[in-house]
């Protein structure tokens, strides 16, 4: 092939190469990529000399005069120029004083960084010589980090110093030798290396460590430690010191992600050593690679270490693998990256290759780079050993890097000190966070812990006995009428035998009644146990079997619908029966009821299909009430709205704080809740001061045209589900009242975190913990994870329930032993949420398979062991979809049938739960997709998509344009217009094609990034007709016109 004019060489790239390239084009503003060496010259120095022997660098080293194109073949490949002027520019800062220049240095490298190179044209390197006294200049020599590496930087200043001293250099072999070599490689050996190396990585680990920030930039910290102790611990247990940081390393980011499966990438030497001359040649030799380690909780430390040198062994002949090749070779998706992670040994070699100068010096080197990864880790050895972190603004803060940096410090230290441990309990907490979390659980709080919940409102009774106490559309009772109609039936209940400790079902509409007949259970020391009248007949069945409910109250009206005769042996009607309860006395009646007897068993949903019910007493429902009352403030004017189903524990502060505190009780209507309209409409009416909503009803709420009527309302509490900050924002541009943000489960009396909500907060945190309570973030080993990293939340304090109704199994494994407070207990949350510098909590959703959709709990596996009893399912599988509040319910079924009635599933279920446990849409498969290990992979289940899911061909004439393009580039026959581009066989290299080809037949200038944000045909044509119109206007647009200055 004949090479036109100037054209020395044209190769292939490297897999480095290829890789920034790709990352280059990617983000093509991002500055990153850009070595800048800062070398410190001392000495007389001949200006013209000095840059006369840089020109001749420039010859002797073809990759200096290299530059690169992926337009006009299939695969990228690099350029080599017979000749390429060398930008050079002199400054003279010898008027300024040291604090001057040192200004004026940073100043010139962050403007510098700014200057990207044009990846077409040579050469790929700029230099600023800056004389700052007469024997003392900087030497800023800037690179494109795609044409060298550390090393071969320190190689070419080497022959700078010695061409300026008009040495005689020998011949160098040229970087191609090196290209020709990796063409020769075996790549299959290298693909099953690979392949066996990465096999069952599906994800990769998430550091979404702070919440995305418009921080816009890069920054860096960095520590130094001792080294010594590190070499004679490396050198006592003949590790080497890249094996104890990598293993270091591979334990933050389990402690930091969670996960025990780690991949971070590292770079290598990736000098092949039977490459002749490979050590005097300049390019771009360093590879980065991925590294998998598994942090098993249980290994031992240095086995563990030395397995990990072992495996770095093993990788050294497969080190010259592309990374792209790698990632197609692994089970990830081609749309995700293996990492986010880098750690990288510096080596700029530059400053122990020339201290023997005589007329000119180095001293001092200074290298700054940055990376396209999130999170970059540079070590670097001398005197001592120094770590430091680059980092994307928009991804970690200052804070976090920080701490990231002590906890790094933390676990050498730790590591150093007990070489015999096992990774799991290694601590990674610094002193200072030890200190701080200690503190944000130090809650303790004076409450009447010897008062039972109806010996508090009896109290209140005294105090106001003719004020109203309850309010229930045209009926109403005052404190003292209410309190004798309960005592009636309090005194009733305990001639059948009701005293503490024994369960009595409640299935009653919201009324007069339903208030009553709980008050009059508790007065006795019985547990109430409530059933919603609107739930299936078998779970009603099965919650008041389970229960051992001998006494149910309930309605005539209910009783009419329902079978309760055969799991209940006294039915009470309060309607009908009232004529004999109300021959009772209205005295308080005398019970043995202690704080520590259970006061309700409430059933949530249960992970084998059966309900479990929660034990919580009387004197965890007093704490939490008492902190309610103390925070909020309630007085006998204010009115409190309850309209929640008594089967959940809303329903209980709803009822009792108004009582407690002499205010006004506010039912609703049954299944009032629900309309938005009547709420309002009841709110003005009685002028309502407080009420409750789960975040999606609050939504639906605000929607409602006369929701700025509602001026009587003082407060409104949030909980049930994440509270999101746009609903948040919406609440006080409609109400000039409080939003509240509580959290807790059924397990620790109603709420155990509280947050006040600001206008102008950027977050909606749970905030902190309540009164006696304790929120401990742990990982899965049980151990404190540190400020700002994901954990489970583990709850403490005197609002813990005692358990689970008759199934001490289950309550063994959810209520565990505190590890911090001898002789008590924690509640497994299975909620995760992570400590936020200030010390309040943010809330980051289930770990397990129990979600809340529009506040209902439900676990999962409820809903999958029902379906599983249908005659035509054999297996079935239930996950969410969506998103906040569009989240919904989908199953995934395995039958022996070719078609199953989806509509006959929906009645069969709609027999046995709740309508909110009823999913949105079924899909039937012929197996489940399971994982090298034979568990179940829910994340590789199919997302039930909104649109045809067969074949689409091109509807217009863009789409048929893109269409063309990629069955010709990625060598399919037919391809789909919502056709995922990573699905059907992308990757990054081929996207550098595919946005190349996309530039030139469309005559845009198309970011590379726009193909990875819009995947698919259809979505990627009405990008580009957007871009298109947005030109056209733009071109059609008549000309400003100029200022014209007349002198």
């Amino acid at each position: 092939m004949n090479k036109p004019n100037n054209i020395e060489d044209i190769y292939p790239l490297s897999p480095m190469q290829q890789g920034i390239l790709f990352h280059v084009l990617f983000t093509p503003d991002a500055g990153v990529y850009l070595p800048q060496i800062c070398l410190t010259l001392e000495g007389s120095l001949d200006h013209l000399q000095f840059r006369q022997a840089w020109d001749k660098v420039l010859v002797r080293h073809p990759v200096l005069r290299t530059a690169f194109n992926w337009e006009k073949r299939d695969k990228p490949f690099q350029i080599v120029y017979q000749q390429a002027t060398l930008p050079w520019v002199e400054q003279d800062w010898r008027n300024y004083s040291p604090d001057e220049q040192q200004q004026l240095l940073q100043n010139f490298l962050e403007k510098d960084r700014q200057q990207s190179f044009d990846l077409k044209k040579p050469p790929l390197i700029r230099l600023n010589l800056i004389q700052l006294t007469e024997k003392k200049y900087y030497l800023i020599w800037t690179q494109h980090h795609i044409i060298l590496d550390g090393w071969s930087s320190g190689l070419v200043i080497k022959d700078l110093f010695a061409l300026y001293q008009n040495q005689d250099l020998s011949h160098n072999r040229p970087y191609s030798e090196y290209i020709a070599w990796l063409n020769q490689q075996n790549q299959s050996s290298a693909q099953e290396f690979w392949q066996n190396k990465l096999k069952g990585f599906t994800a990769p680990i998430d550091l979404r460590i702070d919440r995305p920030s418009n921080t816009i930039g890069l920054d860096e910290q960095e520590i130094s430690l001792p080294l010594t102790p590190l070499q004679s611990f490396a050198q006592q247990h003949q590790i080497t010191i890249n094996t104890l940081i990598q293993g270091t390393f591979a334990i933050l980011l389990s402690h930091y992600s969670g996960e025990e499966d780690i991949v971070f990438g590292a770079t290598s030497a990736g000098r092949p050593p039977t490459l002749i001359g490979v050590e005097s040649m300049v390019g771009l030799f360093i590879n980065t690679l991925p590294v998998r380690v598994q942090v098993f909780p249980q290994a031992l430390l240095i086995p563990w270490l030395k397995n990990l040198q072992t495996q770095q062994a093993e990788t050294l002949q497969y080190e010259y693998s592309s990374l792209l090749d790698i990632q197609q070779w692994s089970d990830l998706s081609a749309s995700l990256s293996l990492f986010d992670s880098i750690l990288v040994f510096e080596n700029y070699p530059i400053d122990t290759a020339l201290t023997q100068q005589n007329q000119l010096s180095i001293s001092k080197v200074n290298a700054v780079e940055w990376t396209s990864f999130p999170l970059t880790v540079l070590v670097s050895l001398g005197a001592e050993l120094t770590i430091k972190i680059k980092y994307q603004c928009t991804r970690f803060s200052s804070d976090t890097i920080t701490r990231m940096l002590g906890h790094f410090q933390t676990l050498l230290e730790e590591i150093i000190a007990n070489s015999e441990q096992r990774l799991g309990e290694i601590s990674i907490l610094t002193p200072s966070e030890q200190k701080s979390l200690k503190e944000w659980n130090n809650t303790q709080t004076e409450y009447p812990k010897n008062q039972c919940l109806h010996e508090r409102f009896e109290r209140q009774v005294e105090k106001t006995p003719e004020a109203i106490a309850v309010i229930f559309e045209k009926q109403q009772l005052t404190y003292l009428e209410i309190n004798n109609k309960a005592n009636q039936l309090a005194h009733y209940l305990q001639t059948l035998g009701v005293k503490p400790g024994v369960l009595v079902g409640i299935c009653l509409e919201r009324s007069l009644e339903m208030v009553i007949g709980i008050l009059g259970i508790i007065k006795i020391g019985g547990a109430y146990v409530p059933i919603d009248p609107t739930y299936p007949i078998d779970r009603q069945s099965l919650m008041l079997t389970d229960a051992q409910v001998s006494i149910l109250l309930t309605h005539s009206g209910i009783v009419e619908t329902q079978n309760f005769a055969s799991v209940t042996e006294k039915i009470i009607c309060l309607d009908r029966d009232w004529t004999i309860i109300a021959q009772y006395s209205h005295l308080n009646p005398v019970s043995k009821v202690t704080t520590e007897h259970e006061v309700y068993v409430i059933y949530t949903s249960g992970s084998t299909g059966k309900p479990k019910g929660v034990i919580n007493t009387h004197q965890g429902l007093i704490n939490r009430l008492v902190w309610m009352q103390e925070t909020y403030q309630l007085t006998v004017s204010d009115k409190v709205l309850q309209k929640t189903s008594i089967s959940f524990d809303v329903s209980v502060w709803e009822i009792f704080w108004p009582l407690f505190e002499g205010s006004c009780l506010i039912l609703a209507k049954p299944d009032g809740q629900k309309d938005s309209a009547y709420l309002i409409e009841l709110i003005i009416q009685q002028k309502i001061t407080t009420l409750h909503f789960v975040p999606s009803m609050l939504k639906v709420f605000l929607d409602e045209p006369r929701i700025k009527d509602c001026h009587s309302l003082k407060r409104v509490i949030c909980s049930g589900e994440a509270l999101p900050l746009e609903l948040q924002n919406r609440f006080f541009s409609c109400l000039d009242a409080e939003l509240h943000n509580l959290y807790g489960p059924t397990e620790a009396a109603i709420d155990v975190t509280y947050w006040s909500c600001q206008p102008t907060s950027l977050l909606v945190p749970i905030g902190r913990a309540i009164a006696n309570t304790q929120i401990y973030i742990l990982d899965k080993n049980a151990n404190l994870v540190s400020i700002g990293v994901a954990g489970e939340i583990h709850i403490g304090g005197d609002g813990l329930a005692r358990g689970y109704y008759n199934r001490p199994d289950l309550t063994a494994e959810k209520f565990i032993p505190n590890p911090f407070e001898s002789g008590k207990r924690l509640y497994k949350t299975g909620d995760l949420a992570r400590y936020l510098s200030d010390g309040t909590i943010e809330y980051l959703g289930r770990i397990d398979h129990q979600v809340k959709i529009r506040g209902f709990r439900i676990e999962l596996g409820e809903i999958e062991a029902v379906l599983s009893q249908h005659s035509t399912v054999k297996e079935a599988i239930v996950i969410t979809q969506g998103e906040a509040e569009n989240q919904y319910l989908v199953a995934y079924l395995i039958s022996d049938l070719e078609t199953i009635s989806f509509n006959d599933l929906r009645h069969f279920l709609q027999q046995k739960l709740p309508h909110y446990m009823i999913p949105a849409d079924f899909v039937v498969l012929k197996q489940f997709p399971l994982s090298l290990n034979g568990k179940l992979e829910r994340k590789a289940l199919p997302t039930v998509n909104h649109f045809n899911n067969n074949y689409v061909a091109p509807r217009k004439p863009t789409e048929e344009k893109i269409t063309t393009i990629w069955i010709e580039v990625l060598k399919i026959q037919k391809i789909g217009i919502y056709d995922n581009f990573f699905e059907i066989g992308g990757n990054s290299l081929l996207a550098i094609r595919i946005n190349s080809r996309l530039c030139q037949a469309f005559d845009l200038q198309l970011p590379l990034r726009t193909l990875f944000e819009k995947n698919t045909i259809a979505s990627l044509a009405e990008r580009i007709e957007v871009m298109q119109t947005t030109l056209n206007q733009l071109s059609q647009s008549p000309p400003q016109k100029e200022n014209v200055w007349v002198i």
